[in-house]
């Protein structure tokens, strides 16, 4: 028997990982318990995901309601598996700027020591597994604001002649910036997930995320901007944009496409690796090239406002440079673009969209 435990496995990357490792016939063990609820509100509760992985997965799926800032239930599921534990692909967070300046030990209790607890669990109940971590660029800081940035009429670009031109690297510092406390309570779980690769020669990867997306996304207005933006097109709620003049710059990676990059990490693991992961060249836009997508996919103009004041930290461009994880990887390639993903958002939660519309 193998096993994958998968911790926010009712999130976006957690269902969509879920989905894919239980595919591959392994048994999924998913630890979540709906805190995106308690972060976000009742529109951004993961139950309806949990209850489609229990019927579409069962019997090869077990849900399992806990707290990953617990260290002895943590422990307790892993001892339950032990050495059958084969993965470990870690993706439970509080994932937003603003909130994590309102209830900073929260945010550090379960974004560090969450992964802490989920690191130890697996050192000692199953070493040999493959740990894989979701980290995020915000471990950057406001660092990618410095660079040399030309404004354009619907973007911000980076100086062509720039050596990050084609993206950023890993090797930009993650230090003497601006991270806000979600940033830096991302950068000591990142730094963890490294140690524990380096010092205990543990199969850990660490996936710095641009903006992460898809079909399974609960988006709301602090996090999850893309499927919250098609969200707003398809039923008229108002949208804000903050700051940069709408012009700043995400790459945006299909959930799809990271489990894709998870599963070659998984087959082929190194120890405390690091990878700057998401659309890249590929599949980015900026705020008002996603407005304008979104206009074309609904026929109808989005309700939208403009805030001169941008959010602590926030990046003005960020595209991840993709090309370390696609040499290691030759075989993995990026899929879907932002207009597809924006189509597929909204063909996936139309009808349900509808009826809150009507309502």
């Amino acid at each position: 028997m193998s096993v994958a435990v998968v911790t926010g496995s009712a999130g976006l990357i957690g269902s969509e990982a879920s989905r894919h490792f239980a595919g591959l016939g392994m048994v999924v063990v998913g630890i979540d318990n709906d805190m995106r609820s308690q972060f976000f509100g009742p529109e951004a509760s993961t139950r309806r995901q949990r209850e489609q992985l229990r019927a579409e997965l069962s019997p090869q799926y077990r849900h399992i309601d806990a707290d990953i800032r617990n260290g002895e239930a943590l422990d307790a599921v892993f001892a339950e598996y032990g050495k059958h534990i084969s993965l470990v692909v870690h993706t439970a967070a509080q994932p937003s700027h603003d909130w994590a300046a309102r209830d900073p030990h929260t945010d550090f209790g379960v974004n560090a020591v969450g992964t802490l607890n989920a690191l130890e669990a697996t050192r000692k109940h199953a070493p040999d597994a493959v740990f894989i971590f979701t980290s995020t660029n915000k471990v950057y800081g406001d660092t990618p604001n410095r660079l040399p940035l030309i404004e354009q009429e619907t973007r911000w670009e980076i100086d062509p002649a720039h050596i990050y031109a084609n993206g950023i690297r890993e090797d930009m510092s993650i230090d003497q910036t601006l991270h806000s406390l979600f940033g830096a309570s991302k950068v000591a779980a990142d730094i963890l997930v490294q140690e524990y690769g380096r010092y205990f020669g543990m199969n850990t990867g660490v996936f710095r995320g641009g903006c992460l997306t898809g079909p399974n996304h609960s988006g709301t207005q602090l996090h999850g901007f893309l499927a919250y933006l098609v969200k707003c097109a398809a039923t008229g709620h108002p949208y804000t944009v903050f700051g940069y003049g709408g012009k700043q710059v995400r790459d945006n990676i299909h959930s799809a496409d990271l489990i894709q990059a998870f599963d070659a990490f998984f087959r082929a693991p190194r120890a405390g690796e690091v990878y700057n992961i998401g659309g890249g060249r590929f599949s980015n836009c900026s705020m008002l090239e996603a407005i304008r997508i979104c206009e074309e996919l609904t026929d109808r103009p989005l309700n939208w406002t403009y805030t001169e004041a941008n959010r602590t930290g926030d990046h003005i461009w960020y595209v991840s440079d993709v090309s370390k994880f696609a040499a290691h990887y030759p075989e993995w390639k990026l899929i879907h673009d932002v207009p597809s993903i924006c189509r597929e958002i909204l063909e996936a939660s139309a009808d349900r969209w509808a009826e809150v519309a009507t309502r």
